[in-house]
């Protein structure tokens, strides 16, 4: 298929714009979450193409089924079993009133499940097998949003994590009835209350609004009568169910089509038109590439989506070997997201993420906690992430989880020191000057050229004789520059 914008069209290295550190770092810093020297090196050997195939490489599955053993532990918390899939065993063969304490006890213990599933998650985003995987579930977590403050459920928000997972890069069209099915999202949404005699419209506007099509291009009586559609639609469990007593089995007039439609006739409805792959395609970029797109990208965008029949992965592949993507416009201009911030370091340093209960508070001030969108539109992102505030948490983030200062604490609680952080390892090279040693950090943290006069503050920070205080001094320097919280 032919790339329509010239944007669009596949970035050739050459010799006066090879493929070089820069590039390779850009790329696995927009398509996962940082990429450590020797995978730097291992990008630039592969070559922009065969580097994106490599990172679209992933099984089309959630995390359990790649490997059995990675599920959120939850052994440490009382009342719970060793992880989400026991839940059900509990209930088996017990009384109502058994079943009843039993659902009291995982309520009460429901919050710090939800805690080690963010760890555990932000653990996989750093050192899982498939960086891409996890940016792409979180970017459709901040799409297809469901917070952990309304569906009350653990066990349900992991459950869609791992829909979002299994589905974040195969056909969007499927995707969208898979997630009209979600138990946390038919929760979130009211669609548990979206009942024949007094249909709930909540679902209905946003899947127009925010999951599909944008403000605009539906009406009212087009969300009224979507959610008519999607009447009966519920869940049982974990088990997504049709009441058909529930179902409004009347004709409904949707977008310019009449019939007795149910939820899937309208997401069938919404593909076809001329809005959605457009304001999908176009969010993708936006997300991987950069916010805002020159005439006709959105609609070439649409184009290669629509004509892959809503197939994600051609689309990432154009948008992550496209002149766009590798353009001074975008490289080194993202403003990291506060995940991306803390779990990239955590890469870079070779560090273990720490876990929620140590990062929450500088996560929340930060203004990004997985399984806490703001709102069912997510986080607004890009220049967003930067106030007089954030800007402050952020650099004392950075600085305290490569072994300096203290991190900021749940609203409320006196500030502390970081403890639970382990300090970095930080080997020093007795054969190298400062100069050279301030250069291999800036290339290891920053990954882009710094001005001469910020290298000085660097290397006299270091000292003439580098020991592992100094040098842990002049990293902590590093990350609290204003080019580290850019990607």
């Amino acid at each position: 298929m032919t790339r329509t914008h010239p944007l669009l069209q596949p970035y050739k290295p050459s010799s006066d714009d090879p493929f070089d550190a820069i590039k390779a770092a850009h790329l696995l810093n927009r398509a996962g979450f940082g990429g450590r020297p020797d995978e730097v090196a291992k990008v630039v050997e592969m070559g922009p193409e065969r580097a994106v195939d490599w990172l679209l490489d992933f099984p089309d599955a959630p995390a359990e089924e790649q490997t059995q053993s990675d599920v959120p532990d939850l052994s440490s918390i009382d009342g719970y079993p060793k992880n989400f899939r026991e839940i059900k065993t509990l209930y088996v063969n017990k009384t109502q009133e058994e079943r009843k304490a039993i659902q009291q006890q995982l309520q009460q213990a429901n919050r710090e499940a939800i805690g080690e599933t963010v760890t555990w998650w932000m653990n996989r985003m750093a050192n899982g097998p498939h960086p891409l995987q996890e940016k792409l579930t979180l970017f459709w977590h901040g799409h297809f949003c469901t917070s952990a403050k309304d569906e009350r459920s653990a066990w349900l928000m992991w459950q869609q994590n791992e829909t979002l997972r299994q589905r974040c890069a195969g056909n969007f069209h499927q995707f969208v009835r898979a997630i009209s099915r979600d138990p946390a999202m038919l929760d979130y949404l009211n669609n548990t209350q979206n009942h024949k005699q007094h249909p709930n419209e909540n679902y209905a506007r946003e899947l127009m609004e925010l999951f599909t099509l944008g403000i605009g291009n539906y009406t009212e009586d087009d969300i009224k009568n979507s959610a008519r559609s999607f009447t009966g639609w519920s869940h049982d469990g974990d088990d997504f169910v049709f009441r058909k007593f529930d179902h409004d089995e009347g004709i409904k007039t949707f977008m310019g089509h009449s019939g007795n439609f149910d939820g899937d006739d309208i997401v069938e409805i919404i593909m076809h038109h001329p809005a959605c792959a457009p304001y999908i395609a176009s969010k993708l970029f936006k997300f991987f590439v950069y916010e805002d797109l020159e005439d006709g990208l959105a609609e070439a965008l649409g184009s290669e989506l629509r004509e892959n029949n809503y197939e994600l992965r051609p689309l990432l592949q154009t948008m992550l070997t496209s002149k766009a993507f590798y353009s001074p416009r975008a490289i080194g201009s993202q403003i990291k997201s506060p995940i991306q911030l803390v779990v990239g370091t955590s890469r870079l340093m070779d560090m273990k993420v720490p876990s929620v209960r140590i990062m929450q508070g500088a996560l929340s001030q930060m203004g990004q906690v997985p399984f806490g969108p703001p709102n069912v539109k997510g986080w607004a992102g890009g220049r967003m992430w930067i106030n007089t505030s954030t800007l402050f948490v952020r650099y004392n983030t950075a600085t305290a989880m490569v072994g300096g200062g203290a991190l900021a604490p749940l609203t409320g609680r006196k500030p502390a020191r970081a403890r639970g952080l382990k300090d970095p390892k930080i080997n020093v090279d007795d054969n190298g000057s400062p100069e050279a040693i301030v250069e291999d950090w800036i290339n290891r943290l920053i990954q882009r050229p710094v001005e001469d006069d910020k290298k000085k503050v660097l290397v006299e920070a270091l000292g003439e004789n580098p020991r592992e205080d100094s040098v842990k001094k002049m990293i902590q320097l590093i990350v609290s520059m204003p080019e580290y919280q850019l990607c």
